[in-house]
This record gives C-alpha cells, sequence and structure tokens, in this order.
C-alpha cells in the first residue's frame, strides 16, 4: 500500500445511526454520506471507553483504557504513554492537531507538532468530580440541559465553525509548502456533543420531522438493572421526560449533526479544490455515541450500540469505493491504520498492540473479530466491561448481573439471554474472551483505588465536591461554569 497523507476527522458523541450513510432517513448529512460513497462505511465499529477523556486516551495510545490508566475525565492524555502521533513524528512526519483534544494539555510530549485552537481539559485537571465513586454525588446540569434544548447559538457551533476555518488555512499552507514525507492532521470537532443547541433552520426542520424513536424510551420499558438505575438517579434521569421534550432534545441534536455534517463538508470540499485528495486519506469516526432518551437516558455511559457504536468511514487511495464492512473494529484500530497509511512500519515497543489496521479489513479481509470496550467513569457503581464477539454482546459489570444481547436477532438490545440454557455456551466464549484481556474484579479495585488517590491529591472529598463541576468543557476562551456537588 503506496504511503499518502491522511486527514482524520473525530467528532465528539456522534451516534452511529445518526447519519444518512448509516440508514438514517431522518438525518441530513449528505457529506459524510457522500465521503461513504466513495469509501468503506463500518457497520460494527465501537469506542473502547463511552465517554470523551478515556476514549481519546485509548485511541492516541492505540491501548485500551486497563493498560494506561485513564479512568475518566480526570485522568486526560498527557503523553507519558506513548501515541501514534509521537511516534509518526520521530519518523519525520508532520503530525498537528486541530480542535478539541481533551488531553492534558502539556504540548509536544501528547504527540503534535502544533495543537492548534485546542480544547483540552479544564485547567490541566479535568472533572474531579467524576472521580468520586464512593456514595456518588448528583450531577447538577445535566437534566436541565436536556429541558432547556432548542434552537440559537452556543460556542460550540461557533467552535466548529473555527476548527473548519483554520483546517482549510492548514490545507492550502500544506498546498503552498508540500512536504517530503506524508503528514497526518488530527481534526477535532467538537459538535453534536451539547449543549443541545441547534441554529434555528435546522431546529425547526427536525422539529417537523419524524425522528427515530428512543429504544425503551418510556419508563415503563426501561431496563432495570441496579447500574443504569444509578445512571439516572445520578444524572436526573429518573423522572421522566415528556415526548416534547425528548423530540425537542433530539431535534436539536440532530441539528449540531447537520452542523457538523457542514463544516466537515467544507473541509473535504477544500481537499478537493486543492487537489489533496488524490493523495490524502481520510478516516471519520467519533469517541462514542449519544443515548438520547433511549433506556431513559441522555449522554453516553453505557455499552449499548446507541452509546458505544460509532460510525467509522475510511475512503481516498487504494480503498474501495461504496463498500460497507460487517467487520468488528474498535478506536484501538486506528494506531496500526495510521502508522501503515503513512508508510511506518510498527517496531518492537508496538508490537502488543491491541489493534490492527484496517486498510485490509477495508478492502474486504477479515479483522481480528471482537471487540472490548470497559467504564470505570462518572456515576458508574463498578467497572462495565463489553465484549461484541460475533453476533453477540456481552456486558459484564463487577458485582451486578450481566447482560447478553444476539445482535442479529435483537439488534435494538431489548431482551437480555444471561443465563439463558440455549446461550449459555456463546456467553462463557465471551467472558473467557474478556478474562483473556483483563482482570474485572482486579482492574475494576485498581481505578478505584486510583480515584481515591486522586481524590486525596486534591483535598479530599468535600474540596472536590466544593469545586463542582461543569456540564460541558469551555471552548477556548470561555470559562467552566461551576456546579457544586
Amino acid at each position: 500500500m503506496k504511503p499518502t497523507n491522511l486527514l482524520f476527522i473525530l467528532s465528539d458523541q456522534h451516534r452511529r445511526d445518526a447519519a444518512g450513510a448509516y440508514g438514517n432517513a431522518a438525518a441530513r448529512t449528505p457529506h459524510l454520506d457522500a465521503l461513504a460513497e466513495r469509501g468503506v462505511r463500518f457497520n460494527n465499529a465501537y469506542t473502547n471507553c463511552p465517554i470523551c477523556v478515556p476514549a481519546r486516551a485509548s485511541l492516541a495510545t492505540g491501548r485500551y483504557v486497563h493498560q494506561i490508566g485513564n479512568w475518566d475525565n480526570a485522568f486526560p492524555y498527557d503523553g507519558s504513554v506513548p501515541g501514534w502521533g509521537r511516534r509518526l513524528a520521530e519518523e519525520g512526519h508532520a503530525v498537528d492537531s486541530i480542535g478539541k483534544l481533551h488531553y492534558k494539555g502539556v504540548g509536544s510530549a501528547e504527540g503534535f507538532r502544533k495543537q492548534i485552537v485546542p480544547l483540552n481539559v479544564v485547567d490541566g485537571v479535568g472533572d474531579l468530580m467524576g472521580a468520586v465513586r464512593d456514595d456518588m454525588p448528583i450531577r447538577k446540569g445535566s437534566r436541565e440541559s436536556v429541558l432547556e434544548a432548542g434552537h440559537g447559538t452556543s460556542s460550540y457551533l461557533a467552535y466548529d465553525e473555527q476548527i473548519a476555518d483554520e483546517t482549510i488555512r492548514w490545507l492550502q499552507e500544506a498546498v503552498r509548502r508540500p512536504s517530503e514525507k506524508p503528514w497526518l492532521l488530527f481534526v477535532g470537532f467538537v459538535c453534536p456533543h451539547p449543549p443541545f443547541t441547534a441554529p434555528p433552520d435546522l431546529f425547526e426542520h427536525f422539529m417537523s420531522q419524524e425522528l427515530p424513536a428512543p429504544v425503551q424510551g418510556r419508563e415503563d420499558e426501561w431496563p432495570r438493572h441496579p447500574v443504569l438505575d444509578q445512571f439516572r438517579a445520578a444524572f436526573r434521569y429518573d423522572a421522566p421526560f415528556t415526548e416534547e421534550q425528548i423530540q425537542r432534545a433530539a431535534a436539536a441534536y440532530y441539528g449540531t449533526c447537520a452542523r457538523l455534517d457542514a463544516q466537515i463538508g467544507r473541509v473535504l470540499n477544500a481537499l478537493e479544490e486543492m487537489n489533496l485528495d488524490e493523495t490524502t486519506r481520510v478516516v471519520y469516526t467519533s469517541d462514542h455515541g449519544e443515548s438520547l432518551g433511549s433506556r431513559g437516558l441522555f449522554g453516553k455511559f453505557t455499552m449499548y450500540e446507541e452509546s458505544a457504536g460509532v460510525p467509522l468511514i475510511m475512503a481516498g487511495p487504494d480503498v474501495p469505493e461504496g463498500e460497507t464492512s460487517g467487520e468488528i473494529v474498535s478506536l484501538v484500530d486506528m494506531y496500526p491504520t495510521f502508522l501503515e497509511a503513512l508508510g511506518v512500519q510498527p517496531n518492537e515497543a508496538e508490537a502488543d498492540l491491541p489493534g490492527e489496521s484496517l486498510w485490509a479489513v477495508a478492502n474486504g479481509g477479515a479483522s481480528k473479530g471482537y471487540a472490548v470496550s470497559e467504564y470505570h467513569a462518572v456515576s458508574s457503581l463498578c467497572g462495565c466491561y463489553m465484549v461484541r464477539e460475533g453476533a453477540y454482546k456481552y456486558i459484564r459489570h463487577v458485582g451486578y448481573p450481566p447482560l447478553l444481547f444476539h445482535l442479529e436477532e435483537d439488534p435494538l438490545e431489548t431482551i437480555n439471554l444471561a443465563d439463558e440454557a440455549r446461550h449459555r455456551e456463546a456467553e462463557r466464549a465471551c467472558e473467557a474472551r474478556l478474562l483473556s484481556i483483563l482482570n474485572p474484579e482486579e482492574t475494576d479495585a485498581r481505578a478505584k483505588a486510583d480515584q481515591r488517590a486522586l481524590i486525596e491529591k486534591h483535598g479530599g472529598r468535600e474540596a472536590v465536591l466544593r469545586r463542582g463541576t461543569f456540564t460541558n468543557s469551555p471552548a477556548p476562551g470561555e470559562k467552566p461554569q461551576f456546579q457544586s456537588g
């Protein structure tokens, strides 16, 4: 495979099915749909952690969260575990980022020659309150973010436009000063992450549409499980929203997806106008999904498809056009994928990376056949783990009942097959896969111990609760709006 430039576009909280390319007729994503038409769409791609900071640290390093210890949004990536950015830079490739990273923000150690208009964690610390795992506090502001959904402007909408502007400028400079070796540009858009605020025309458009209903969205349909019940209580979602409130949040979400697509379209059009598309591969994905009312939840946090599933599209030289892949892949696959795209051979230190390059998979090959995700973060009673292998998804909760779904027969994940005799062999196989990768109890205990130590380092529980948290990380130049626990 011939080395080329790579444009890596990462959005935030874009659920896999919120795009026309994935069969959603209500979505307005023409530019992503066109990218899929000239490339390969992956139907079974997953995050390795359904919350921002750990997912991005895992993506940066190509390693699972339990391997690197970036447990939650107060354990940001700082470059102490080498990532693909640093590796490519060491090989003489230009590697820059534009937009949201959600790293610690320590500079070149994180792998980039330049971080342009970066969004990193607040004060280099992040969401300390999310590390409180004992007697977990109520997350103020979460319910209000749904109730306040509507139309207008937001710093995130403006920030995404700025990111697109800066990306176009970067590409223009790349044309003026071509490099001897291929470059990699990481473009991190922040939408459709809440606030649930969309431009007025898009909001009104989607309010008039029949949008997909939340799965198990009515209170009498909510799956009752201690871990899910805790999420609802902590975010104050345990009192159900009205149909109109859910519709408004959905309309705003779809509107921000459309706005994101428009900014991506500006970047892809510039790439084509500058004739860089002939020498540049494009990878699009997101860090995790969005529940959008399903199971009585908003946000991410769970291992259901709407939260743990992500879109993944690859296009450009040596990539088939208009194809789909049903192979099971995840974000840890990005590290070897990026190396191969730029023509860098893995070294000895990368021999044990859990991911694999996806270029052969995009050309019809088989993946390793499974994906693993884990969650140790905000408002979780325990370590939660997912194994997706074949048609089955197995979800293990330390100290609580497991879940098992057959995604071909039950794609909406409404029938828990755990402990059913006819599926026991599949459940054991998934459990064996998980145990071959980590020890659930040991990992859960280690995460909680690290979180307790972090809380003590910052003055203890009461000090952290007084500091409070924020509903959304502020865009560059914006001050965080803290809410005490």
